[in-house]
């Protein structure tokens, strides 16, 4: 599974170095290193919309406050 997180600056104002930082943490602490590759781009071309990351190129739109919801749903329950 490859999780994209946008880190141009739009989403960069909107948390995108916090939703990072809270997916590498909840990655590690679920053991899922080996099966999840956590990467960064820049512009999706969606920055009306929260932080734009894409799951194995689905598209969602995450803040640091939702990261935590989006990974239990998103990520861990598909792994």
């Amino acid at each position: 599974m490859k999780i994209t997180v946008c880190i141009g600056s739009s989403c960069h104002v909107k948390g995108s170095r916090q939703v990072v930082e809270q997916l590498q943490k909840l990655i590690e602490e679920n053991q899922l290193g080996d099966k999840v590759e956590l990467a960064g781009t820049f512009c999706m071309s969606k920055c009306q919309q929260g932080v734009c990351v894409t799951v194995d190129e689905e598209f969602y739109s995450v803040t640091p406050e939702s990261t935590f919801d989006f990974f239990q749903e998103n990520v861990k329950a598909k792994v």
